[in-house]
Parts: C-alpha cells; structure tokens; sequence
C-alpha cells in the first residue's frame, strides 16, 4: 500500500513496526476474525487478547524487554498481503482528535519520516486517504486518541 514510498527491503531490515516496548505496545496491530483466520494457518498455536471490541496477538516480552510480532520472520511479515491493515498502514496512524479523525505519522518511522511531507501528503489524496478513514470505518477500534508529536497530515 506505501510501495510507492517506501522500499520493502527498508522495512524488512529496520522492523521497528514489529517490535513494541511497554510504552508502545498500543501500537500492536489490531487483530480482525479474518486476520486471526490467517494467523492461525501460519500458527495454530497463537493465542490472541481481547482488547475492547477487538483483539491483539499475544506476545511475550523477550530478554530484551521488548515484545516482538510473532509473525515477524527474518524477511519481514509472515502474512504478506495478508497483515493487519494497521500494518498495512503503518507508520500512518488514525487517530481521534476533537472529535474528528485524522491521520498522522509516527515519528518512529526514520524512512518515511525524513520523506518530503509534500509527498506523504500527496500520496493521502491520491486515495490512500479515503482508503484508510474507510476501514476505520468498517473497523472503529483502529483509531486511536491523537498523541502530542504526531504530525497530522489528512482531516476527515
């Protein structure tokens, strides 16, 4: 879906999108019943926590203290096109601000972050926008409450 801005390979080396720590563990992808399906046939053994009207996989904190995706495989996500939209998304984010939705970047993102904002802006009206706030939609429990630091880049 962001092929057009960001390289695969880029991601498949940084993987930050895939790892959390107990500050960020909000950003875990939501976990849909089809989703959970697809899981399941890569790993019939993934267990998953509810949250709210949704679900998270669940993952256990490493030696590190980190929590990693359990389906992060050494060349990137092992559901391909199949990955959470959140994934799929990522490191754009939708959030609720004023009782308006809005999508912001992640400032966590170093590829896409040092991106011209022209171009991440573009690539919203190009579609992408009507695209994401239209899964919000279907799907409420993916927006999140704005956080200060998070450029906002479309208003619904």
């Amino acid at each position: 879906m962001l092929k057009k801005i960001l390289s695969g390979k880029a991601c498949a080396q940084c993987k930050i999108c895939c790892v959390f720590d107990d500050s960020d563990i909000w950003e875990a992808p939501l976990i849909t019943e089809k989703t959970k399906e697809d899981i399941l046939k890569i790993n019939p053994k993934q267990e998953f926590e509810p949250l709210g009207a949704s679900m998270i996989m669940k993952m256990s904190k490493g030696e590190n203290g980190l929590y990693k995706c359990p389906m992060l495989g050494e060349n990137g996500c092992l559901l391909g096109d199949k990955k959470p939209f959140d994934c799929k998304i990522w490191p754009f984010r939708v959030m609720e601000l004023d009782g308006r939705q809005v999508i912001t970047l992640s400032p966590v993102c170093g590829e896409l972050f040092k991106k011209p904002i022209g171009e991440l802006v573009s690539l919203l009206e190009d579609g992408l926008a009507d695209r994401i706030f239209n899964e919000a939609e279907k799907f409420p429990p993916m927006v999140k409450k704005y956080i200060n630091g998070y450029p906002i880049l479309a208003i619904k």
